[in-house]
């Protein structure tokens, strides 16, 4: 037998009907309402035409009916492929595009956004759960299926639909930044999603008792942790808005008043509760897991987070969108010295290379691209040949071992603990030195006044016209670095750039010292929270230039 996401979502509807799938703020559904709720919409999908492994697009807020969209796509065959509901038009146009997204799932408060969508797309789509007078003001609609989400729930037909699809079939496709500037879509199948939704079950101990908090958007991979492991456990999806994402002391509150037990979110927001939430102020007993993820941690905050949540567990998990997981380190002990922290030992359904630039095993203690064999890992990139040539790599010919490139670099010590030393992406030659920009920022993070650090190269023709510290630079390129402050009285002084400065010199050699210091307020953002460098890059080369 087939074991499909959604299998699981109609285990529990059967055996467990009343207990709550998914809350949001007052609302909740309980398994048989969101197994209703998923069948009549899985099977309007599939009367208007959606066949099995088609692609159907989720553009919402987030929201209950959330929930009903990634269940009822699943349900239909399909694959659901997340748009960020903030994504600049022209992105969310060319996703469509590229992934021949025939039929849109959204919801009223996107309307303003699908007006210029829709116009934009080169591919003509169907669009559920909008109210079609409201698109019919400004947008031609005469060739477009466009029915609210009321039509949807109205339909009388509540079985679950059969469908042919199997384990290997895509489930879904998740779009992440590629270096050409185009985004690339990341295919999972149900296999390697419940490969992985299934040990992390084990290694966090989802029970039916516990209520994952849902922090990161539906286009961010974290997300499937938080949707698909409460599934399989039977547990409750606590849907987080993104106001509350954005204001720390109502996030806190959140936690406590919806007794979240477990909850995956980005270092930014661990930060940010550290720094802004008043957590020593709540009730957050019930809380026993936090796992990070996504961009390495500054350890002072999850010093702070550790001091006011003794009784929680911290796991770093590490891995890319394209294979899930691949490592996670659980926390036992920092202090305000500690600079940075281990990313793990391999997970134990997962096997790894760490090779150098001609794919030869490194030595223990060397650092090494990491590749990684797990089922946990994607099926490739959709409609890119090319590049999944380039991603991954074969162990040998006759026994076909295939492994993924993950671009990060590390290296494992004495005791076995493997390191996260930077990103090939993200390594440059200073002068014939390579230097990683990533070693760089956890220097100037260690530092008592800073909060978050970005470090970057700039072309000379460039920097050349940015403020310098008259430090030597290479001919071609030269390295500058941001950051936010703590709000203490140092960061207010016009020597913090002195002092700082002296500071990488003690911990740096002259080739990896950043030609400019600049002290921002706050970083733009991606919308999975990371640091956005690339603009950063742009502001910088817009400022000098002007």
């Amino acid at each position: 037998m087939s074991f499909l996401i959604h299998h699981f979502l109609d285990y529990h509807a059967e055996c467990h009907p009343d207990t709550q799938a998914v809350s949001c703020l007052e609302d909740h559904l309980t398994y048989r309402q969101l197994q209703t709720k998923a069948n009549q919409l899985a099977n309007r999908l599939i009367e208007v035409g959606v066949k099995p492994n088609d692609r159907v697009g989720i553009y919402m807020n987030k929201c209950l009916d959330m929930s009903v969209a990634i269940y009822g796509i699943l349900k239909a065959g399909a694959a659901y492929v997340p748009i960020d509901p903030n994504a600049p038009v022209k992105r969310a146009a060319t996703i469509i595009e590229d992934c021949a997204i025939k039929l849109v799932i959204s919801h009223n408060p996107k309307v303003k956004r699908l007006k210029k969508i829709i116009p934009s797309a080169s591919q003509t789509f169907d669009v559920i759960g909008i109210d079609s007078e409201l698109l019919a003001q400004d947008v031609s609609t005469s060739n477009k299926l466009i029915q609210p989400w009321s039509w949807v729930f109205e339909n009388t037909n509540t079985s679950s639909p059969q469908v042919d699809v199997i384990e290997s079939d895509l489930a879904y496709i998740i779009y992440t930044s590629g270096s050409t500037g185009k985004p690339k879509g990341i295919m999972h199948t149900h296999h390697s999603c419940l490969s992985y939704v299934n040990w992390a079950v084990q290694t966090v101990d989802v029970t039916p008792n516990d209520r994952l908090g849902n922090h990161c958007p539906l286009h961010f991979d974290i997300s499937i942790f938080d949707w698909f492991a409460a599934a399989v456990a039977g547990a409750c999806v606590i849907v987080i808005p993104d106001e509350y994402t954005k204001l720390p002391a109502s996030y806190a509150q959140l936690i406590a008043s919806s007794q979240m037990t477990v909850l995956f979110t980005v270092p930014f927001a661990l930060i940010q509760l550290a720094q802004y939430g008043e957590v020593d102020k709540h009730d957050m007993s019930k809380l026993r897991w936090i796992t990070f993820a996504g961009e390495p941690m500054v350890i002072k905050h999850l010093h702070t987070m550790m001091q006011l949540l003794p009784h929680v567990t911290f796991d770093n998990m590490f891995g890319p969108a394209e294979t899930n997981v691949c490592a996670h380190y659980i926390v036992t002990n920092v202090d305000a010295n500690t600079s940075v922290i281990p990313i793990g030992k391999m997970c134990n359904i997962a096997q790894s290379l760490i090779v150098d630039e001609q794919d030869k095993p490194v030595n223990d203690g060397e650092t090494g691209e990491l590749l990684v064999r797990t089922p946990t890992m994607m099926c490739g990139y959709w409609a890119s040949p090319a590049l999944n040539s380039q991603a991954f790599y074969k162990l040998d010919a006759e026994i076909t071992k295939t492994y993924y490139r993950t671009g990060d670099l590390v290296k494992i010590d004495a005791s076995g603990q493997m390191w996260f030393v930077g990103r090939k992406d993200r390594q440059v030659k200073i002068r014939g030195y390579r230097v990683e920009l990533d070693e760089i920022e956890a220097v100037l993070v260690s530092h008592s006044s800073v909060e978050e650090a970005a470090v970057y190269p700039i072309s000379t023709s460039v920097s050349a016209q940015l403020n310098s510290t008259n430090t030597a630079q290479d001919t071609s390129t030269s390295l500058h670095a941001s950051y936010t402050c703590k709000s203490d009285d140092r960061c207010h002084s016009d020597d913090i750039n002195k002092e700082l400065l002296k500071f990488l010199k003690a911990n740096l050699p002259s080739y990896a010292i950043p030609s400019t210091l600049t002290k921002v307020h706050a970083f733009p953002r991606t919308s999975s929270e990371k640091i956005d460098r690339n603009q950063i890059i742009k502001e910088a080369s817009h400022v000098s230039t002007e």
